[in-house]
């Protein structure tokens, strides 16, 4: 009875849903007013976008890899996602001899399709909001420990109560700060294999040098099926599982699209900061991003030389690259736009209205000496911060570290077993360290150990710095590496026929390592208190703010759960900086073929393009896909507000049909994660239409697309 009052509630309300800025949770969408999203180009009953009884919009949507979102598309399994969301698996398959990630990669029977290691999709089966279940167990007065300990209880019940003894994983997250919580009951399949890709001279066309800009060509997609056991049930890889049959699969628009039509874009977006304050994003862009940028940039130049020299290794580090190198041009682009976009300013403004709220008699005890605490808050962790982005890029990059700290930690324990123990302990130990050393190069690994903790000792201040690495002798580390029990595969597994707990304790490169990871434990208690106090103001603030506005409509920061933002086909106004390939502001909205060809540079990294491509180009061979108008669509602008995490997410016209896959924003919006700008921030968008030409003429595997369904 509850499920059918509060689908009711959400339908009734849904009409109203205003299709401007937000990511909105489905369940919030019954706070909404405004446009009326029928008027807007909806054609869609609410029923038919979520619904927890009956098949819905949402079943066929997925969250990809844990970072990414893909989208179901047929019967039979069959998901798109974006070429750089599948990029670690397709890299993971490819060797020197098989280069899926160079040279492409269609299975022509299913029985050619790929096991990706490791590759997951999950599915939202419900969602609903326990808020008032869990705040009527807190106030402001407990302390931080107290407060977790309540909402650790009631998420472990939460859990329990609907897991159905472990058939679904259930998460509770917070929302606006910890004022609101949500709970979400999924289901995952741990069998996905790759089905299709372009090679990547398609899929990351233009490289980092239109990475974030537009006009863009690329033609970033790539293609999965998800496999069930005989029961539909999720079940680990196994040559009997059987395609699973999702609950709903898009249908697929091949009719185009105009400025102006409607919109909608379901996905897992991951993590936007929109009421950070001032002083917030002025330590971002001072302080905390340029730390970012910097050891990134020398991460990158270190993995560069490296795979420059051997393919094996551009395979190996390709996936790491590829993220290193989006981040760090990410960061730096959040810089410019805020400095560009007066983005402080803004927040300044908006701070000076809730103060004036704050100071109202009676809101004056509990808000007007918030943002005072916030701003003082920041002062005591600004160098806390910049350590962190420094030992953050070097822990992600520099692997001898995580590799001797993890490794020598469970070989501790492993050489303190009796012969028995031993015994039972050995294959355990020997998958950890095949898997650790598993495609690493170890001179890169060593350079890239010296680089970064001697870019750490420059750049961090020793109030806040790790003492062991302070005082490590950054220029001859890689040769303390290449000594150590943990130098490489061989190494490590001798250790394993010879235990001697004694070498462990005495290793150079675990002594550093556990050394490092302890002072980081010792840091993260000496701020324990400060944390505790900008958590507090952080959800005080926040309270305050949305009861400052009561006639606004708010939605939480994205945090990987689903939403569904709404806009429409739109232009963005072009720069002088910029070559437009053949298109003008009138109709910017999109990119063709030709334009990429007029892009094309033969052997170049990032614009080269493959000969079979130029020739079907030069045959104007586009089929059913070309566009009414005569041109072959490749890339096109949407104003939909998303982030990371929406990486491969669908966009859908009125209907719920896919006109194409969301992969990128633009650098003008960049710094979109903590504001949204109406005029700048867009959605750039893979035609679908280009999708399935790539797919049917230059990939030959027209079989695939007799599985969609498809609407001229």
């Amino acid at each position: 009875m509850k499920r059918i009052f509060l689908l009711l509630t959400f339908m009734l309300s849904f009409v109203q849903f205003k299709a401007d800025e937000g990511m909105w949770l489905l369940m919030m969408i019954k706070r909404l007013n405004g446009v009326d999203m029928q008027k807007d180009g909806l054609r869609l009953t609410p029923e038919e976008i979520y619904s927890i009884n009956q098949s819905s919009l949402k079943d066929a949507i997925v969250q990809f890899g844990g970072g990414c979102t893909a989208e179901m598309v047929s019967k039979e399994g069959l998901l798109f996602t974006n070429h750089h969301c599948g990029y670690g698996s397709i890299a993971a398959l490819s060797t020197p001899e098989k280069d899926h990630l160079t040279n492409g990669f269609w299975a022509m029977k299913k029985s050619e399709e790929l096991p990706s290691k490791g590759l997951s999709v999950r599915f939202l089966v419900r969602m609903d909001d326990v808020s008032k279940r869990i705040n009527a167990k807190l106030n402001n007065n407990m302390t931080a420990d107290e407060r977790k300990a309540i909402i650790d209880a009631e998420y472990k019940a939460i859990q329990t109560e609907n897991s159905e003894n472990g058939k679904y994983v259930v998460t509770v997250r917070d929302f606006f700060n910890g004022n609101e919580f949500y709970y979400f009951v999924y289901q995952d399949f741990k069998d996905v294999r790759l089905v299709g890709t372009p090679p990547n001279s398609l899929g990351k066309f233009g490289g980092d040098t239109d990475n974030w800009e537009w006009p863009r060509h690329t033609v970033d997609f790539s293609v999965f099926r998800v496999y069930a056991d005989a029961n539909g049930n999720p079940a680990e890889y196994s040559p009997n599982n059987v395609p699973m049959t999702p609950k709903h699969a898009l249908p697929i628009s091949l009719k185009g699209y105009q400025p102006g039509d409607f919109t909608m874009i379901l996905g897992f977006p991951g993590r936007t900061n929109r009421f950070l304050t001032s002083f917030g994003i002025e330590q971002m862009v001072n302080k905390d991003y340029p730390a970012w940028v910097e050891a990134s940039k020398m991460a990158m130049d270190v993995m560069k030389k490296f795979m420059d020299k051997d393919q094996a290794t551009k395979l190996d580090y390709a996936s790491q690259y590829a993220s290193v190198a989006n981040y760090w041009k990410n960061r730096q682009g959040t810089i410019d736009a805020v400095n560009k976009n007066g983005t402080i300013a803004e927040k300044k403004a908006l701070e000076g209205k809730y103060m004036a709220w704050a100071l109202l008699p009676e809101n004056q005890a509990m808000y007007s000496g918030v943002l005072d605490d916030l701003k003082a808050n920041y002062l005591q962790i600004s160098n806390r911060n910049v350590e962190r982005n420094y030992s953050q890029i070097m822990q992600r990059n520099a692997k001898y570290i995580p590799i001797s700290y993890q490794l020598g930690t469970l070989l501790k324990t492993y050489a303190d077993q009796d012969d028995a123990g031993k015994t039972a302990m050995k294959q355990k130990v020997t998958d950890a360290i095949n898997k650790a050393y598993d495609k690493l190069n170890v001179n890169l690994e060593g350079e890239m150990l010296n680089s970064l903790v001697n870019l750490y000792q420059q750049k961090v201040s020793k109030d806040v710095a790790s003492p062991t690495l302070m005082s490590a002798d950054a220029k001859n580390l890689s040769l303390q590496a290449f000594s150590s029990i943990f130098a490489n595969k061989e190494s490590a597994l001798n250790f394993v026929n010879n235990p001697d707990r004694l070498k462990i304790d005495a290793d150079p490169m675990f002594k550093l390592a556990n050394g490092y990871i302890t002072d980081q434990k010792l840091e993260t208690e000496k701020y324990a208190k400060v944390d505790e106090a900008f958590a507090k103001n952080t959800r005080m603030f926040l309270d305050g703010l949305r009861k400052s506005q009561p006639e606004k409509d708010f939605y939480p920061d994205a945090n990987s759960t689903m939403r569904i933002t709404t806009g429409k086909v739109t232009t963005l106004p072009e720069r002088t900086d910029r070559k437009y390939f053949g298109i003008n502001e009138k109709n910017n909205y999109y990119t063709d073929i030709n334009g990429m060809v007029a892009k094309y540079k033969k052997g170049d990294e990032e614009f080269d393009l493959p000969q079979r491509l130029l020739d079907l180009v030069k045959k104007k061979d586009f089929g059913q896909y070309k566009d009414k108008k005569g041109f072959m669509p490749v890339n096109f602008l949407s104003d939909n507000d998303i982030t990371g995490g929406n990486s491969g997410s669908p966009i859908m016209d009125g209907y719920g049909r896919l006109i194409g896959l969301a992969f990128d924003g633009n650098s003008e919006a960049l710094s979109g994660d903590i504001i949204f700008d109406k005029k700048w921030q867009k959605t750039i968008n893979v035609d679908i239409r280009m999708v399935l030409w790539t797919i049917e003429k230059y990939g030959q595997a027209g079989h695939l697309i007799s599985e969609m369904t498809l609407v001229k």
